[in-house]
């Protein structure tokens, strides 16, 4: 068995371990979901269902990635654990800043949460510092494939910098807006990271093929406690984080284009936002139902399961061309 496998399986059943213990803590302490009068009525009766549940994915990441980072430097692995440090702390930075928005919302009980401007600076700062490392810190230079090209083309640095920064900041704005019904985000998010994962253990890439199993399986593990009808959502801490691994694998990789085609699903439902707003706006009339594009789906008549199971199937189709043409 390889140590892929062993680290997602071991970060499943942490994960589940964790679910079991923090559901019950933040009933307790009232972290309930509040939804919005105007989206869908099914939606009203998970009114107090707990959040904040990305907590449970960063938290058995965390002890897992400590794990392997241990284990490989006991087996003279030292380059390798050394390199997950950068994904972790992306990981964790958007995590955190996450957590603070939910917990304002929540805990606090301060509707506005974390001001956006302040929010989009935490994000920004940790943003940057990523792309410089990579390029400075790593050498990873600038160069950027080309999927259906099959090919890498050098950027400028003062071109690539501000892309990639930009392919993070959309990245974690898309996983975001896909988090709304039970399970959709989380599911779609596991088959896009395992998607970049097996790229990794196919090109060789040790630290991306080891931090992204952990995170597949942290992730999994908290989709035991998201299915439908689900037990515990995962707020902005886990849209955030989600985000920021599957944008911080991507630049990794040097394949941040190609998430336009293994991430079309949160793609589409952003540009679903951005058209129905702007098309409000001019017209005063909406393309569609409700945005993002599940809402449409649900009021549309089909149900939150129906709507996971295509959208899961989509994007697994999408990730097998993504395959093929790298």
């Amino acid at each position: 068995m390889s140590f892929e496998i062993i680290v997602l399986l071991s970060t499943f059943i942490i994960s589940i371990i964790l679910g079991i213990i923090i559901i019950p803590i933040l009933k307790k302490l009232k972290v309930g979901q509040i939804e919005r009068d105007d989206g869908p009525a099914s939606h009203l009766k998970k009114q107090g269902t707990p959040t904040m549940g990305g907590i449970i994915i960063i938290i058995a990441m965390i002890i897992s990635s400590i794990i392997a980072y241990i284990y490989m430097n006991m087996v003279g692995l030292e380059d390798t654990a050394r390199k997950i440090i950068p994904m972790m702390l992306l990981t964790i930075g958007f995590g955190a800043i996450g957590f603070i928005d939910d917990y304002k919302k929540l805990v606090l009980k301060n509707t506005e949460g974390l001001k956006p401007s302040y929010k989009m600076l935490g994000l920004l700062i940790i943003s940057v510092s990523y792309v410089i490392y990579l390029i400075q810190g790593l050498n990873l230079g600038t160069e950027t494939y080309i999927p259906i090209l099959k090919t890498y083309i050098e950027l400028p640095t003062v071109v690539y910098i501000p892309a990639a920064i930009v392919v993070i900041l959309a990245t974690t704005n898309a996983i975001n807006l896909t988090d709304g019904i039970d399970g959709l985000s989380s599911s779609v998010s596991a088959i896009i990271i395992t998607c970049l994962t097996v790229i990794g253990l196919m090109i060789g890439i040790g630290e991306v093929s080891v931090f992204g199993s952990i995170v597949i399986g942290a992730t999994l593990g908290f989709l035991m406690f998201n299915l439908h009808p689900a037990k515990v959502f995962m707020g902005d801490t886990g849209s955030l984080l989600l985000g920021g691994v599957i944008s911080g694998l991507a630049l990794y990789l040097k394949m941040p284009l190609l998430l336009l085609i293994i991430a079309l699903v949160p793609v589409i439902e952003t540009l679903s936002v951005i058209l129905q707003v702007a098309f409000f706006k001019k017209t005063g009339k909406r393309i569609f139902k409700m945005a993002p594009l599940h809402h449409h789906f649900e009021l549309s008549g089909w149900k939150e399961n129906k709507v996971v199971i295509v959208f899961s199937i989509i994007t697994l189709i999408l990730c097998v061309i993504g395959l093929k043409i790298i």
